[in-house]
């Protein structure tokens, strides 16, 4: 069933704005669902947790539903497997700390080169503080692709934790992360995912992964800066957590350090009912893959995630269609039509001869949004040899874009271009 893009983009607000947002890797545009959510708590019952009286009570209720819902996200086991915290670094950066007490000298710790660095610093910075390892994980300059045989070696090192992103935020690969959490299982290593650029593109299933840990940020699928972290709740409850002392000594309170983001927390539920309504809508194509396992709020994110995906797999051939047509143009990592199920729609381009600034710059003055830099992906711009030049104009689409907000990128960079 095709998406109604009109219907889909009278959700955002944002969208009302007369400019094509293609900055969306970094951060998309809310969802009116989520503004709603914000406004309601914060005018109804804003209050800290766990008082007797009236407000309190109903906040805790409000992001009681909201860790429910963003355990239905990702299919958690339990509610209490699901930690809320300002974004996907801070909550990676404090998890690290507790695994770093299960390190010893000498230990090994996995990292790969096409992760955000938020998926690399924490551990690294760990693994100093511990006197352990470092083994990196190289990735193929020529298509993006993480580099299978690399991943087997550090694997043979047997590290204690592999640290592993869904997809590249500067390259859009896909890794494949089942098979990838299997082999590190297989050799004993504590699994840790980054999937906030998988997460707004994709259905993410946490148990069938049977990853230990996987993080993700609410702002990347249409809500509030907020970050999510899951985790095994025995993992959870067993390690020791860097809290205050009257704070709670289980899973997950006991991670989430001082008073929470609650208007955010439920900022979160309300991007995620968004998402529901997308698969009550769009959903009914992919009802019957998912419809045995799941139920309820489950199902209709499955659906929805999924309609999502089969919609950006269009704006993925159209932008590699658009792409190819402009001279002096690079894609960088995948860039075959036939492969757009291994990428999200996040693009990675320079033009020749031109920094990367002065494209998006560019761009901005034709009211077209996009990035350039290195996104916090360093190793990747590094490890291309861009890095010093000034990295890569970032074009990340969004299941609200349309293809006419494509061609009309592609007539732009023409014009750029040809200046």
């Amino acid at each position: 069933m095709a998406l109604d893009l009109q219907s889909i983009r009278s959700k955002f607000p944002g969208l009302q704005r007369k400019a094509v947002f293609l900055d969306n890797p970094a951060g998309t545009q809310a969802a009116q669902s989520s503004i709603d959510r914000i406004s309601a708590y914060l005018k109804e019952t804003n209050a800290n947790h766990g008082g007797l009286f009236a407000t309190s009570r109903e906040s805790d209720v409000r992001v009681d539903e909201a860790r429910q819902a963003a355990a239905d996200f990702l299919n958690a086991a339990r509610p209490e497997e699901i930690v809320f915290g300002p974004n996907m670094t801070s909550l990676t950066l404090h998890i690290s700390r507790s695994l770093a007490r299960l390190l010893e000298p000498g230990d090994t710790v996995m990292v790969t080169r096409l992760d955000h660095d938020a998926n690399i610093s924490p551990w690294v910075l760990a693994a100093e503080d511990r006197g352990a390892n470092i083994e990196w994980v190289d990735f193929d300059v020529e298509d993006g692709t993480l580099n299978l045989e690399s991943l087997a070696k550090a694997l043979d090192k047997k590290p204690k934790i592999a640290a592993v992103g869904y997809a590249s935020n500067a390259l859009g690969t896909i890794n494949p992360v089942k098979q990838i959490i299997a082999q590190a299982k297989q050799a004993g290593a504590l699994t840790f995912i980054d999937a906030v650029q998988y997460a707004p593109h994709g259905p993410i299933d946490v148990q069938d992964l049977d990853c230990d840990l996987l993080a993700c940020s609410a702002y990347k699928f249409y809500g509030p800066h907020m970050g999510i972290l899951y985790g095994r709740y025995e993992l959870l409850d067993s390690l020791k957590a860097y809290k205050v002392r009257p704070a709670p000594d289980l899973p997950p309170g006991k991670f989430e350090t001082g008073t929470g983001n609650f208007e955010g927390m439920c900022g979160v539920h309300g991007a995620l009912e968004h998402i529901q309504w997308v698969g009550a809508q769009y959903g009914a194509d992919h009802k019957e893959r998912y419809s045995e396992k799941f139920s309820g709020r489950r199902l209709l994110l499955k659906q929805g995630m999924a309609a999502i995906r089969a919609y950006e797999f269009e704006i993925s051939r159209k932008l590699l269609e658009v792409l190819e047509g402009v001279p002096g143009l690079h894609v960088y990592g995948l860039s075959d039509p036939r492969r757009v199920d291994e990428r999200v729609p996040t693009f990675a381009v320079n033009l020749a001869g031109l920094h990367a600034d002065k494209v998006a710059g560019e761009l901005a003055a034709r009211d077209i949004y996009v990035w350039s830099g290195n996104y916090y992906a360093v190793s990747v711009t590094e490890r291309l040899g861009v890095e010093e030049s000034g990295g890569m104009v970032r074009i990340g689409a969004a299941h609200y874009n349309t293809l006419d907000e494509i061609d009309r990128l592609g007539e732009a960079l023409r014009e750029i271009s040809l200046k």
